[in-house]
């Protein structure tokens, strides 16, 4: 397994540079093909008109939109000039993360931005989390402090769900580019520790037989301290540059009342992270 075609979703209203940078230098790394694509809608005013004012601001609007979609196209060609392979631009006037989803037929693996809000604006933004969703394809979030993938240090947030061995086959094509790979599982409170230790030696074994030597580790148990707490831990004992983990574990709905992992994972600032579902 390889990533043949890396596509880069870009935003209106975000910075592009990290996501670039990340998603150039994944495909050189996989030799593989890169796509850009975006995609917005013209928010209609809160406020009513009607007839040829009506229509006016409908045409003022989308020209903007348009416009912003051209600069959008000219940053990614700007930053994909120099480098060798299939490059390829995709655009639209439409909802963006169902145009992404759509596109992502052709493509391996997606790199987003992360900083997503918890209800982002549908009209001019393809939130990560809507995109990891629909897409059926893994999604790498590129913090917009992050200017390159560093697998130096991979740390795997296992539990035992579809989501999390989803991400770990997605993930395959950089486990094997890594120097390091630790599997994490943080046991909750009623788990037997003997049992969760089983498992990640499972998956660590799993990884060796694909040629990928990995650590095992289950957290501490500690009380004072949540699963969040915990995984950060870890992660900077490690010292993770990326961060493998299946999305929504636990009902989305639940996530997005209460705050979750997959809500942290996504907006934090420091690491790359790949996530599926």
């Amino acid at each position: 397994m390889t990533y043949a075609t890396v596509m880069v979703s870009l935003a209106l209203d975000q910075p592009n540079e990290a996501r670039l940078q990340v998603a150039g230098e994944l495909a050189e790394r996989f030799e593989a093909a890169i796509i850009g694509v975006a995609a917005a809608q013209f928010a209609p005013p809160l406020y009513f008109t009607d007839g040829a004012q009506a229509q006016k601001l409908i045409d003022q609007g989308e020209a903007a939109v348009r416009m912003r979609l051209a600069e959008l196209e000219a940053q990614f060609r700007a930053a994909t000039a120099n480098r060798g392979g299939h490059v390829e631009w995709r655009s639209a006037m439409d909802f963006p993360a169902r145009y992404i989803a759509q596109q992502a037929r052709c493509a391996d693996i997606i790199v987003s931005g992360g900083r997503s809000p918890a209800f982002s604006d549908a009209f001019s933004l393809a939130s990560p989390k809507d995109l990891v969703m629909q897409a059926g394809r893994p999604l790498l979030v590129v913090p917009d402090g992050v200017n390159w993938l560093d697998l130096r240090s991979v740390l795997v947030a296992w539990k035992d769900t579809p989501e999390a061995r989803r991400a770990l086959i997605d993930s395959l094509p950089m486990l094997r580019k890594a120097k390091n790979v630790t599997v994490l599982e943080i046991p909750e409170a009623d788990d037997s520790r003997a049992a969760v230790m089983a498992g990640v030696t499972d998956v660590v074994a799993w990884l060796a037989r694909h040629g990928i030597t990995a650590t095992a580790r289950v957290s501490e148990a500690d009380r004072d301290s949540g699963p969040v707490q915990q995984f950060e831990t870890v992660a900077d004992d490690v010292a993770a540059g990326l961060v493998v983990a299946g999305a929504y574990g636990h009902s989305r709905f639940r996530e997005l009342v209460l705050g979750g992992f997959t809500q942290h994972l996504v907006n934090q600032p420091g690491r790359c992270v790949l996530l599926s579902h």
